[in-house]
Formats: C-alpha cells, structure tokens, sequence
C-alpha cells in the first residue's frame, strides 16, 4: 500500500436532522449552451460550497445517479454534520442541458459549474466526482492552467481506470497538490484495486485511498459505508 495512504476510514454515526433543505432549479452557462442543474441549499452560515459530478451520460448517468444524490446528502443533510450547499448538473447533452457528449470537453461544463458556484455562495469550494464526473472533475481541477484557487478538496468516486479495452492514466495527477480523496469499491469492475494503487500513486500529497470491501463501481448494497468514508475524510480535512 502507498506511504500516506489508507484503506479504511472509521464509520461516522449520522445525527439527528432538521428538516431538509429547500430544492431549486438553477440554469447555467456552460460552454456549449445551457446546463440544467439543481441546489440543494446548506445552511446559511455553511462555511463550503460543493458540486456533485455525475457518470458517463452514454451509460445513462445523470445528476440523479443513486451514488450522486447519496453523495450530495453527505454534503447538504445537516445529519452528516455538514450541510453545505450542494449543486448538482447535468453535462452537455445530458437531460435539458444543451450541446452533445464529446467525452473530454465537459471538463468545461464543471468548471463553468464551479464558476456559478463561486458567484452564487462566495466562499470555499469542494468537489466531488463519481466515474465519468471523476474523471472530468480531475481534468477541469488538476490543471495548473485552469484550476480553481478557491478548491479545497477534491473526493474522487469509482475512478476508472480501464473500460472496453482502454486503459486510462491520469498524469495531471503527479503536480495537483489539492487534498484528494480516491474511494472505490473493492470489487470495482472499471478499477481494479492494482490499477487504483498505481494510480494514486503518482498523485501529489495529500491523498488518501479507501478501498470499500465487497464493493462494486456502483457501491451496489455498500452506499452507506461510502457515505460514511466521505463523511469521515472531508471532516479529518476540513473541520
């Protein structure tokens, strides 16, 4: 296992809730046209603002991906002892968002996403991505040309690291000094945990790697203890 790298995270106990945050549709400007999203709105002294990046569209991912919503209610439901606010979108193509999947140029959509965050809430960014969201999340954050100054902190989901024969690398990785999260199921089917290891490898400190067992790349039957290793890292990083 990598030096300064984990596999397990303690399980956070949700508290009791409030009622839940109010729900509003919001439009963005992204490059290829508009891009339909929802927030979920934190409480109004939340100390961070996050976005939610959904999988790949072609394989029917959208901002209410299962994994995405348990995501965002980590981030928004005051019982996990956040409540930040929490916009999710869709990508170009996806739902009411305009334009077509490219396959690379939605790293443009979240940072467009990022953008509308910074000016709607005025204060620090965090960013989580699941699969194909993961993957744009790291392009449109890890680039030293185009990185958000106010991130900090980057939770990446079921990372993929091979799919239909490609075989995907990541070497953005090796200069992006962001805190960074790798969570993955075990039995992830698009990361093995070798190929996940050798990946978080070359990242730049800080990082962790938490490898859920008995875990698939959808978290199938293992969404709680996702949430609560999301929970449990943004905490030890952020409070």
């Amino acid at each position: 296992m990598v030096s300064g790298m984990t596999t397990t995270i303690a399980p956070i106990q949700p508290r009791t809730s409030p009622a839940p945050a109010a729900l509003r549709s919001v439009n963005l400007r992204g490059p290829a046209g508009r891009l339909e999203a929802l927030v979920n709105e934190g409480a109004p002294d939340a100390p961070f603002a996050a976005l939610v990046c959904h999988p790949h569209p072609l394989g029917g991912g959208t901002m209410n991906n299962k994994v995405v919503y348990h995501a965002m209610k980590v981030l928004n439901d005051p019982e996990w002892g956040l409540g930040w606010p929490v916009l999710r979108f869709n990508f170009r193509g996806t739902g009411l968002s305009h334009g077509v999947h490219d396959g690379n140029a939605e790293a443009g959509d979240v940072l467009s996403a990022l953008d509308w965050l910074e000016n709607e809430y005025r204060r620090p960014l965090v960013v989580v991505g699941f699969s194909f969201g993961a993957m744009m999340a790291l392009s449109a954050c890890c680039s030293p040309s185009r990185s958000p100054q106010n991130l900090r902190a980057l939770a990446i989901l079921g990372l993929p690291t091979q799919s239909d024969g490609t075989i995907y690398h990541y070497p953005h990785l090796q200069s992006c000094t962001i805190p960074k999260l790798f969570l993955s199921g075990a039995n992830d089917q698009y990361a093995p945990a070798a190929q996940l290891e050798q990946v978080a490898a070359i990242a730049a400190e800080p990082k962790k790697l938490v490898l859920l067992p008995h875990a698939d790349h959808f978290f199938t039957g293992q969404l709680e203890p996702m949430q609560s290793s999301l929970a449990g890292w943004l905490k030890e990083q952020l409070q």
